[in-house]
Parts: structure tokens; sequence; C-alpha cells
């Protein structure tokens, strides 16, 4: 297959932006990695060929697979774990005493991959509460626009070494062995988690309600500024006062053009 032309690389680029804010501009390396093999086995001559049937698919399938063979879809549980250190030691308190009257909270768990993160949100939930979760509502959204990685997460079934990083007593209460090598989480943390394809860069978002607790983890390090920054006005937009936004520890917040306060490294708060 002919190598990619400046031309073509820079249609691609655009059409990623475009549709689904992620800035590839300095991964050419990376794109051509990614899809050559996929390219030839695709029965595609070269490149150009290739690029000209995504843009004239109509059913959004092409970009859907394109999107998911150049983004990566790494986690894992209790994936920098203070975020859920604080989670539980400080907003959960503080959202359980200002919530009581409507025992409704509503988390949502943005770019949520495989499903480790929302999981491991809804099993910190359910910890915290204890015998008074039931009293509460406490679904949480989780979106991605992976279809391949929804499908992952949805089924809840985990490599058996995937759950080291959790709590002994965790393993034992939240999942169910299958065999010696997988596990599968238990229906009741399954309940709390609605999955969703979902774009980021949509500008209107359709939630009905505010949330009051946000995870978008390293999923804007792929956004150049102005698209992040548009990205954090419409999810403070979005929040409740007093709700909380986690982002990843390789990504920032500039104060000077966001509302939000900094309260702990990566973590921010709608006054």
């Amino acid at each position: 297959m002919d190598a990619i032309s400046d031309q073509e690389f820079s249609e691609l680029v655009q059409f990623i932006k475009q549709n689904y804010g992620i800035n590839l501009s300095q991964k050419r390396s990376l794109v051509l990695g990614r899809l050559h093999n996929y390219i030839v086995q695709s029965g595609f001559d070269n490149f150009s060929e290739y690029l000209q049937y995504v843009l004239s698919d109509r059913t959004g399938k092409a970009g859907t697979i394109l999107l998911n063979k150049l983004t990566t879809n790494h986690t894992y549980f209790q994936r920098e774990p203070k975020h859920f250190e604080l989670l539980e030691r400080d907003v959960l308190p503080y959202l359980a005493g200002t919530e009581a009257k409507n025992r409704d909270l509503r988390i949502w768990s943005a770019g949520c991959s495989t499903g480790e993160e929302p999981y491991t949100l809804a099993m910190t939930v359910d910890s915290y509460f204890g015998a008074e979760k039931w009293r509460w509502d406490t679904k949480i959204l989780a979106t991605d626009l992976s279809a391949a990685a929804l499908e992952r997460a949805q089924k809840a079934v985990y490599a058996n070494s995937q759950l080291e990083t959790l709590p002994g007593g965790w393993r034992t209460k939240y999942f169910r062995k299958l065999d010696d090598d997988c596990s599968i989480i238990t229906e009741k943390v399954r309940n709390e988690v609605i999955f969703r394809r979902f774009n980021l860069m949509n500008l209107v978002f359709p939630f009905k309600k505010k949330f009051h607790i946000i995870f978008c983890r390293n999923v804007m390090i792929y956004f150049d500024t102005e698209t992040k920054q548009e990205l954090v006005n419409r999810f403070y937009d979005h929040m409740e006062p007093g709700g909380y936004l986690f982002i990843g520890h390789s990504e920032s917040i500039n104060r000077h053009e966001s509302k939000y306060k900094f309260i702990a490294p990566a973590v921010y708060r709608k006054g």
C-alpha cells in the first residue's frame, strides 16, 4: 500500500477533529501504524481509496471503526486511586448531607472505555452507603465514543489479574468467578451503570438533570486547548452547584478561563 500523502493526512486529521474533537496532527506515525494492516486486510488499494470510503459513508459506521482503531482504551480498576480516596472521604459525605432530602445522586463517567471506571464508581458508592444504599438513587451514566469498548463494558467480564488493584473484600463481594482466568461483576453492580454511546463534541447535552459528579479522565489529552475549554464549560453548565469534576492527572484546567475552583490535583468544584 502506498504511503499516506500530506494532503490525505491533513484530510483525515480534519475529519477526526471536526467529528470527534480529537487532534491527531502530531500523531502521523500512530495513524499509519494502526491503520496500515486494517486498510490492506479490508481490500483497499491505497490510503486515498480508504479515506474516500470513510468520508462518503453517511451511516457513520466507517468513521466509528476508524475511531476505534486510532484511540487507545487503556484503563483499569481504581486508576489514579487518590481520586477514589477523596471521593469516599470528602465528596460522598458532603453530597450525602446536601442531598439527604432527595437521595438522588447523579454521576457521569464520560469516556468510560471498557467499564473499569464506572464500575469502580459503583462499587465505591455501594461501599460508602452500605446498608443505606437502597434508600438512594445512585445510578451512574457511562458514555464513550467506542462501540467496541462499550460492548466489552456491558459484558462486565474481566481477567482475574485485573482485580488485583481492588480491595480483597471487593473481589469477593462484587465479582463472581467464572473460571481460573475470568470473573464477572455481580448483577447488583452492573445494574447501577447505564452505558450509552455519546460524542462529547455534541454542542447540546441531552440530559434532563444536572450531575453532582463528573469523571472525565485522560480524555481531553487528545483535544486542543479551545476544544478542551469548550467541553469544560459544558460540564460546568450541566453540573449542580457544589458538584465535582475529576480529570486525568496529566490534564489541567486553566483557572483563568474556567469558573471551576481547584480542590486537589485533577479535582475541581463548581461554586
